[in-house]
């Protein structure tokens, strides 16, 4: 049963090919039908094969779990990603990083605490991979393998947040975002900010900047209708995005934040904003991937630009005044996936666990009616208690060794219980 991680991000990979390899969420239930029909085809023996995609605005990770060996997991997720994306493997291939076993389980749940995030301590990818593992049970493509880690990694990233203080202070990418335009520009009280996007990501933009004393805000989304419900609960305007070139001269600070898979504004427009506002210095932040703005802009003459990969700076600064958590979170982190370690090498013993169990439960049988055949006058009630107490006290029986044969099952040679154990009750290795 093997579980396999093969992704990119952040930490190796340019902004470019990620924008390229991304997964949007209109197009995730395909991609993951596609997966899972590989997955399928390259393991028919094994019903249960599972698969989640996580695609985030800094990493595209493909987790798969299947009786086939790790490195042909490996390869199937990269055949994938290159089938997908339209890309030649050697034009990401030294970008990825592969992960087996216990390395994938740890670094997933290093995702979920937010420990190998741009910005660590976010809140967003707690909720991008619940998304991730909601949208594989529905395409059912989440084992139940998968389905356990998946549900235990999004238990640790809620433990690191409630037992640490690493979500302390504004640690969101839309919050450090703000601050890069605080650090850049010294204050905030009169400047007018337009937010392109109006999802959760928009939203904490929007309210960092309106904390941060923005004079006036400007909401822009292909929906009109949730483009005014944001910018009214921020006291601000609202516009279509088809109309953002009527008020892009009027912003002092631009941070792009949509879902929309081609940049929105290029050089073009950002010359015309430009000659509008008679060359005032404008601000440019973009935090969306595939990015909403054509980095070309920031060519433009008092046009200052920066993207996701621009924020490194400030987020690291951020980390080190939250290091001393790290050492806590880690330590939450490493008991997780012991213990989920743990429960998978379990899994190993269920075929002769389930076959003690029946096995004992068959001799029972026989013996149970040869007794009351015996006591053939025997009332039905009392007949029935009999029955219970011999269930009990076969249940009785098996369960310190079955407890004692998982807990060997987390040993270094956990195959030499079970062998034991078969070898003792004449458990053949035919019948498995």
């Amino acid at each position: 049963m093997t579980l396999a991680l093969t992704g990119l991000s952040h930490h190796a990979s340019p902004l470019a090919l990620r924008e390229r390899m991304a997964i949007g969420a209109d197009a995730m239930e395909c991609a993951l039908a596609e997966l899972h029909a590989r997955l399928r085809a390259a393991a028919p023996a094994d019903d249960e094969a599972g698969a989640v995609l996580l695609s985030t605005c800094n990493r595209v990770e493909v987790y798969l779990r299947a009786a086939l060996p790790v490195e042909a997991l490996h390869t199937l997720a990269r055949g994938f990603l290159a089938s997908w994306n339209r890309l030649e493997e050697p034009e990401f291939r030294d970008f990825l990083y592969e992960r087996d076993n216990a390395d994938a389980v740890d670094h997933l749940f290093r995702v979920s605490a937010s420990l190998d995030s741009l910005v660590v301590g976010e809140t967003e990818i707690l909720g991008q991979v619940q998304q991730a593992y909601d949208a594989a049970l529905q395409r059912g493509a989440a084992d139940k393998i998968i389905g356990v880690l998946f549900q235990r990694a999004l238990k640790t990233g809620k433990d690191v947040r409630t037992r640490t203080r690493i979500g302390e202070g504004r640690i969101s990418v839309a919050s450090v975002a703000v601050d890069l335009a605080e650090t850049v520009l010294k204050s905030l009280e009169d400047k007018t900010v337009m937010i392109l996007g109006s999802g959760p990501v928009s939203e904490q933009a929007l309210k960092s900047v309106v904390s941060k004393g923005a004079a006036r805000v400007i909401v822009l989304n292909r929906t009109l209708e949730r483009a005014v419900a944001l910018a009214e609960k921020y006291r601000g305007e609202a516009a279509a995005l088809p109309d953002v070139l009527e008020h892009l001269h009027r912003a002092d600070i631009v941070i792009g934040s949509t879902g929309a898979q081609e940049a929105l504004l290029g050089e073009a427009e950002f010359r015309a904003a430009m000659e509008r506002r008679g060359r005032a210095p404008m601000l440019v932040i973009d935090i969306a991937v595939p990015r909403d703005i054509d980095r070309k802009a920031g060519e433009v003459e008092n046009v200052y630009y920066y993207d996701i990969d621009d924020l490194q700076q400030t987020a690291e600064r951020n980390l080190r005044m939250r290091q001393a958590e790290m050492e806590q979170c880690e330590a939450i982190v490493e008991e997780a996936v012991g213990r989920f370690m743990a429960w998978r090498r379990s899994l190993h013993a269920e075929p002769t666990i389930l076959w003690l169990a029946q096995e004992f439960h068959a001799i029972r049988e026989r013996e149970l009616a040869r007794a009351l055949e015996k006591l053939n006058g025997l009332p039905e009630a009392q007949r029935a208690e009999v029955e219970r107490l011999s269930q009990r006290i076969v249940n009785a029986i098996l369960q310190r060794p079955i407890t004692r044969l998982k807990e060997e099952m987390s040993t270094d040679d956990p195959d030499a219980a079970l062998m034991l154990v078969r070898r003792i009750f004449g458990f053949g290795e035919e019948e498995l």
